[in-house]
């Protein structure tokens, strides 16, 4: 059973759990059941019938009759949030008809969406040749974007980079559009980066030349790509933009079964494009995973992760010379909540693993770190993680998340797991040791 920290991780925003918190009264739901399936009750809201609410917990899938268009609603958080906390509230564990109806529909849908599927892939027909044009016109098209590129920062490098910060926004705009309308996209990403860099305050000239290093490595790798090893040729191609092709990646060799962890979740929007990123270790093979989701205008996506859980599951890698990025082969099955076992003790073997997977592919934009022994510890303005060897790094955290990591910890070590920015560490998860029992407790994701 999810915790109610990890419960409220699962919350579209704050006013939303914080209405949640608000519907806990069991006065408040007449009926309330559940059983190894599902979570269901009706909660009373201002009509005259109360809404009917229903939690699918092989997901977490959750469905309301409420008007909201958030996801999950508050409704369905409460009604979560009252199994983790007063189970004894709830008295029935037969389905009502209502209830599953809805299971029922659900899984007739995935069952035809399922068919269907299997019926696209056998009548569709395959014109190689025509894809084969399309795909050599299209690399035509980047390889030009690359080539301009590599002149517009061969034009920054020449004139100098001390006066950027000073450039309009319109500047770095007009940079991107030109490589987006080569549909370069991922190289228009690296600007947009670039202009990040170059505004990002004290330090900003060593970030900004890194960046253009990686961008001119990108553009050379683009215009020599037949010369390259077929993994390395899918990182380059997909870096400058080449959206793989999720059929020929299912259909791929990289197939791996296993437990995964669900080390941290974490959530980016860019003009109401919503990116998510959760990240799996395999408990037997010790893999990393990533799994890449995009959404519209809000935080909605098919599949439901919570940082601590493990999952039984089957991953297809997308070729790589540095294998990460997966995708779900089916839905997964919730096997068990826990600590991640056997992670990285210092800085030194972390910053070791990072550097030997930007080895193979140097174009990585975030990697996955967990620590077994960080202290988080304030200088000046900075907030800090010390490792067992006293080393520190800084971390990517707000002022008041730094002090609320000190606070989880108690001023003692914790075990966190973050995304290395190449200069920052970005903690999305912590654990602690419960000193009351030999077990490790998930403590709440960081923003």
């Amino acid at each position: 059973m999810l915790t109610a920290d990890q419960i409220l991780a699962l919350s579209p925003d704050d006013s939303s759990a914080k209405a949640a918190r608000g519907l806990l009264a069991p006065a408040k739901w007449p009926t309330l059941g559940h059983d190894e399936v599902a979570i269901w009750g009706e909660c009373q809201g201002s009509g005259s019938k109360p809404y009917q609410v229903i939690i699918d917990v092989s997901g977490p899938s959750f469905k309301c009759g409420c008007p909201s268009r958030k996801f999950p609603c508050k409704h369905g958080l409460a009604l979560y949030l009252l199994l983790a906390q007063k189970q004894s509230a709830f008295t029935a564990n037969t389905q009502p008809a209502w209830v599953n109806e809805w299971l029922s529909a659900r899984q007739q849908r995935s069952e035809k969406q399922a068919e269907k599927k299997a019926v696209q892939a056998e009548a569709k027909p395959v014109d190689e040749a025509a894809t084969a044009k399309r795909e050599a016109k299209r690399l035509d098209r980047m390889l030009g974007g690359a080539r301009d590129l590599e002149r517009w920062l061969a034009d920054l490098v020449r004139q100098g980079i001390a006066d950027l910060p000073a450039k309009p926004v319109t500047y770095w705009r007009e940079a991107a559009a030109r490589l987006v309308d080569a549909q370069a996209t991922g190289l228009a990403v690296w600007v947009r980066q670039l202009e990040a860099a170059v505004s990002s305050g004290e330090g900003w000239q060593e970030r900004a030349l890194l960046q253009m290093g990686r961008m001119q490595l990108l553009t050379d790798a683009l215009q020599r790509l037949d010369s390259l090893p077929e993994p390395l040729r899918h990182d380059v191609r997909s870096s400058a933009g080449w959206t793989a092709d999720k059929d020929e990646v299912l259909a791929g060799n990289d197939r791996v079964e296993d437990t995964w962890q669900v080390l941290g979740v974490s959530h980016d929007e860019n003009d109401k494009l919503w990116e998510r990123r959760v990240w799996l270790r395999g408990s037997t093979t010790r893999r990393d995973a990533l799994l890449l989701d995009f959404s519209h205008g809000g935080r909605r996506y098919d599949q439901v992760f919570v940082a601590g859980t493990r999952l039984k599951a089957a991953l297809c890698f997308f070729p790589s010379a540095s294998p990460l990025r997966a995708l779900l082969v089916d839905a997964p099955v919730e096997a068990s909540v826990s600590a991640p076992g056997e992670p990285i003790v210092t800085w030194d073997c972390a910053l070791d693993s990072v550097a030997l997977a930007l080895a193979r592919q140097p174009w990585f934009q975030r990697l996955p770190v967990l620590l077994h022994h960080a202290t988080p510890v304030l200088r000046g303005r900075q907030w800090l993680a010390r490792d067992a060897d006293g080393r520190e790094a800084p971390l990517r955290v707000s002022d008041d998340d730094g002090w609320q990591l000190l606070a989880l910890g108690g001023g003692h070590p914790l075990t966190l797991f973050g995304e290395w920015h190449g200069v920052l560490w970005r903690p999305l998860t912590a654990w602690q040791l419960n000193e009351n029992t030999p077990c490790w407790t998930e403590v709440p994701t960081l923003a």
